[in-house]
């Protein structure tokens, strides 16, 4: 029903822009994948879970890329979200950070997409200083 997908798309929203609260989405969305993408690969369907894997995390990532109805402003949850999906790529758990590695990429991909120029500001210059900083000096 309408009120139940608003009802979600509010708290989802309400997650999201709190501090950590893009890791806790995608850590609560892709809770027990690892496990199922082991089980198939020992089961023999190794290349079926990898793509079960990868369109999971493809889905997430479109919809953090989605800004909600519930944010004032465009502007404002790209400023609020976007570290937040850059610290996806700095997860030091092997197994987990292929799967935030891949939502983050989408996420990107996305966003950039859709919203090339708030992407770049927010997105790709944070993602591009270090090596900007490194090649000026």
């Amino acid at each position: 029903p309408a009120w139940l997908r608003r009802l979600c798309g509010h708290l989802l929203s309400e997650r999201l822009l709190r501090p950590g609260g893009v890791q806790a989405v995608v850590r609560g969305v892709l809770e027990g994948t690892d496990g199922e993408v082991s089980a198939a690969v020992v089961g023999g369907a190794g290349a079926e879970a990898a793509a079960l894997d990868w369109r999971k995390c493809d889905a997430v990532g479109k919809i953090l890329a989605a800004c909600p109805q519930q944010c004032l402003s465009l502007e404002d949850y790209y400023r609020q979200v976007c570290p937040q999906i850059l610290d996806l790529l700095h997860i030091q758990d092997k197994v987990a950070a292929r799967q935030f590695q891949r939502v983050a990429t989408t996420t990107l991909l996305s966003m950039a997409r859709e919203q090339p120029q708030l992407a770049e500001r927010h997105l790709l210059q944070p993602l591009l200083a270090p090596l900007r900083r490194c090649s000026e000096a």
